[in-house]
């Protein structure tokens, strides 16, 4: 009964409550406010791919790793005892609701390394000046300048570095050979479905990727979505790195 009261709660502002501010950051904290205690039980089924790409990624030992669009800071429980490694690991949101739920939860569980921090996904540079992983996890299809928050990973990433993405995501009409191509009523009803809550799917996302990196891992599949047993929602995981432009010498 709890977890119906939850997810009634979490649906509630994902279907029926209208989105309100005037800038992008005033809309998310309006979206997530009254559902970020509740958030994490319900995305966990919603958002497929999350803890595959977490935990497939490597922790640098004492490395910066920095997950832009973070949220409650879930995805790091993922990395297990390996984020004790890290040397930092900043949680990126413009929802300072989420970002309660992250820092409570990093105090909770004695991340002391793990710092949650409210700023735009585009703009965002960590005070060390470069990072060594950095993520979006569901985040680059909430982000209206989507691209310059790719670009912004790109600068900030080591020469080397890696980059890890898991989205929704709909094909191009005529993709490239090897890759999904999705039929029309997909390429028009998911997009339309999310944009509801102002998630927009994007054929952008995985050429420009990997014309910005050198693919490590690529995958793309279909997920559930919870209570509609008809759905299947394209999803996407791509792992990147930063080419070097300078093979014999990679940034330290």
């Amino acid at each position: 009964m709890n977890s119906l009261r939850s997810d009634l709660a979490v649906l509630y502002h994902l279907a029926l409550r209208p989105i309100r501010g005037g800038s992008h950051a005033e809309r998310m904290e309006n979206f997530y406010r009254g559902q970020a205690t509740h958030y994490d039980h319900f995305r966990k089924r919603l958002l497929p791919g999350r803890k595959e790409l977490f935990q497939s990624l490597q922790a640098p030992d004492r490395g910066v790793w920095v997950d832009l669009g973070g949220g409650t800071g879930a995805n790091f429980e993922e990395l297990g005892d390996r984020i004790h490694a890290l040397g930092k690991a900043y949680v990126v949101d413009l929802s300072p609701s989420l970002l309660t739920v992250a820092r409570q939860r990093a105090e909770q569980r004695g991340w002391r390394n793990v710092e949650p921090v409210c700023a735009d996904a585009t703009t965002f540079r960590p005070p060390q000046g470069k990072a060594d992983v950095v993520t979006f996890s569901y985040a680059l299809t909430m982000i209206p300048d989507w691209f310059a928050a790719v670009e912004n990973a790109e600068s900030m990433l080591k020469e080397g570095g890696t980059i890890g993405v898991v989205d929704f995501y709909v094909s191009r009409p005529f993709p490239i050979h090897g890759m999904a191509r999705h039929s029309k009523i997909t390429r028009l009803f998911w997009p339309l479905w999310f944009s509801l809550d102002g998630v927009f799917l994007s054929a952008d996302h995985l050429p420009f990727l990997r014309h910005r990196f050198e693919t490590i891992l690529l995958t793309e599949g279909r997920s559930k979505v919870p209570y509609l047993p008809w759905g299947r929602v394209p999803f996407y995981t791509f792992v990147g790195k930063k080419p070097v432009s300078n093979p014999s010498r990679i940034d330290r």
